[in-house]
């Protein structure tokens, strides 16, 4: 088992001992195993790249391949103590959609997001007239996954319009370091390079 990214230790470290774990676009499968491992999950992934579903399925983890745009109104409600969306809200075609219905499976939901409000994203766009690139958004405008770039107010606002609540919200750096943060604060909008956070349906 490989060191987790410093991100996703962070959302393990949310994760009760012993839960029912939903990680949609789970990748790899590397927070799955480590769950597993250390806090004795019961764990289930889906994942829409063949290759990442095969690299899970090399690692014994229950994965398949779907679509969180489309397959998720097939689990029954409360079906999992937590449901993770990590890094992935940004590349659904129906962000809100999505949300709502890993707040309907989940008791819990986990959602990282990239802040596209970074400062540094902001100057570039502003300073260069073209679309940035950043370590968490590294890509070109052309080839990107990401269709629905958010900032962390954004994100925010949307977990307000779908009636969730903020248990707890994480602020990342560029090395996916942590710190806590207040949701509703203007400063990590402009200086975190992402964030996590801890939901519940109303």
């Amino acid at each position: 088992m490989t060191a987790l990214r410093p991100d996703l230790a962070a959302i393990a470290e949310m994760i009760p001992d012993g839960a029912r774990v939903l990680d949609v676009g789970c990748g790899d499968g590397a927070l799955l195993e480590h769950l597993a491992a250390t806090k004795r999950v019961d764990g289930r992934g889906i994942e829409l790249s063949q290759q990442n579903v095969n690299a899970c399925v090399a690692r014994g983890l229950p994965v398949m391949q779907g679509d969180a745009d489309t397959d998720l109104g097939e689990y029954p409600s409360a079906a999992f103590d937590v449901a993770i969306l990590s890094q992935t809200i940004q590349a659904t075609r129906s962000p809100r959609d999505v949300l709502g219905h890993l707040l309907r499976i989940g008791r819990r939901t986990v959602i990282s997001l990239p802040n596209f409000g970074h400062w540094k994203v902001r100057t570039s766009l502003v300073l260069r007239g073209r679309m940035p690139r950043t370590q968490a958004l590294n890509y070109q405008w052309y080839d990107t996954p990401n269709i629905h770039l958010c900032t962390i107010a954004d994100f925010v606002a949307l977990a307000r319009e779908t009636e969730s609540v903020i248990e707890r919200a994480l602020a990342l750096d560029g090395q996916g370091r942590t710190r806590e943060m207040r949701a509703e604060s203007w400063g990590p909008n402009i200086l975190a390079d992402g964030a996590i956070f801890l939901l519940r349906g109303k």
